[in-house]
C-alpha cells in the first residue's frame, strides 16, 4: 500500500509517496502543472490507497482536478 501527500508552496508542490513501512519511494519537486503531478503519481497508482493535500486556499485546483481524474 502507498500514500501519498502533496505539500502546496505558491511556485510548486512537493510530492512525497510512501509506503505502508514509511519508506519514501518518491520525493520530487514539480511546478503547479497538473500533468507533471499526475505522471509522479501515476507510476503508484495501483497501490496508493489515497492522496492527501495540504489544506491552504490556493490548493483547490489541485484537490478538484485529483478527484475527477480518480
Amino acid at each position: 500500500m502507498r500514500f501519498c501527500g502533496i505539500d502546496l508552496h505558491s511556485s510548486n508542490r512537493v510530492v512525497v509517496v510512501a509506503d505502508e513501512n514509511d519508506r519514501i519511494r518518491v520525493s520530487r519537486r514539480c511546478p503547479n502543472d497538473l500533468g507533471r503531478i499526475l505522471r509522479v503519481l501515476a507510476p503508484h497508482q495501483a497501490e496508493r490507497a489515497g492522496v492527501v493535500v495540504e489544506s491552504t486556499y490556493n490548493g483547490y485546483w489541485l484537490v478538484e482536478a485529483l478527484i475527477a481524474v480518480g
